[in-house]
């Protein structure tokens, strides 16, 4: 399958400002991501941002770069602006990788790709078993309910910040790295927010509310999300052993 993987990635950050630009071991977090990305060789890298800043410290890695509007309301948004601003290429799948995961395994973008080998799959993303307790309870760790995996994939039912599905022999955490078939991105952006997206706020769940299949690929652990300073610094204590 042809595939893009686009890193939406801006400066604004609530909790942590700036963080995209953040150094961990001399090279700012947005290298990190976009060299784990390349490692996965699954197709070529581009950078979706707002600003130059971003902009550069992409380039020095060797990503390609699409400016995008600021003002875009998500990073699914700004994917599928890259995406058109590429020309529409002819491609399969598109991946849209967040920006605050630089230990990524590059590994998990080929098994995100697994599920389209059915051609009812429309879009794909990964999930990993709960192995924290406190991690059920918690409202910001995302939970699946999904068919009990086969070969290590299943389909989604639904995303909840609740425990989900209730009794469940094992929980599992849902990790927001998405691939989309192009025509179903395309589809996912012309539809406006839906009740249940707001609820929850997992914009996921709009794929789920207008028809379109989620399936998972289930790997074994989830990298860290960079989300708080205490998060970047775990991830510069991390990182030693990937210099």
């Amino acid at each position: 399958m042809k595939t893009l993987v686009v890193i939406p990635a801006r400066l604004n950050s609530s909790r942590l400002p700036q963080k995209a630009l953040a150094e961990i071991h001399g090279k700012p977090m947005i290298e990190w991501v976009i060299n784990q990305a390349k490692k996965s060789n699954v197709g070529d890298v581009v950078v979706a941002t707002c600003g130059p800043e971003i902009e550069a410290s992409a380039k020095n890695a060797g990503a390609k770069t699409i400016v995008t509007d600021p003002d875009l309301p998500s990073g699914t948004d700004r994917v599928w602006a890259a995406y058109i601003a590429l020309g529409k290429p002819n491609i399969d799948i598109i991946i849209g990788l967040q920006g605050d995961l630089p230990l990524f395994e590059p590994s998990i973008l080929q098994d995100i790709l697994k599920p389209f080998e059915n051609p009812d799959v429309d879009v794909a993303t990964l999930a990993t078993p709960i192995t924290d307790e406190d991690e059920v309870s918690n409202p910001n760790v995302v939970k699946i309910s999904m068919d009990k995996p086969i070969n290590n994939m299943a389909r989604a039912i639904y995303f909840s910040r609740a425990a989900v599905p209730v009794n469940a022999l094992t929980y599992y955490h849902h990790i927001g790295v998405y691939a989309y078939r192009p025509a179903v991105l395309e589809a996912f952006v012309s539809h406006p927010p839906c009740y249940l997206e707001q609820t929850e706020r997992l914009e996921q769940l709009r794929f789920l509310q207008h028809g379109f299949r989620i399936d998972v690929a289930v790997v074994d652990s989830s990298p860290i999300s960079v989300d708080t300073l205490p998060d970047l610094e775990r991830v510069r204590a991390l990182a030693q052993n990937n210099l």
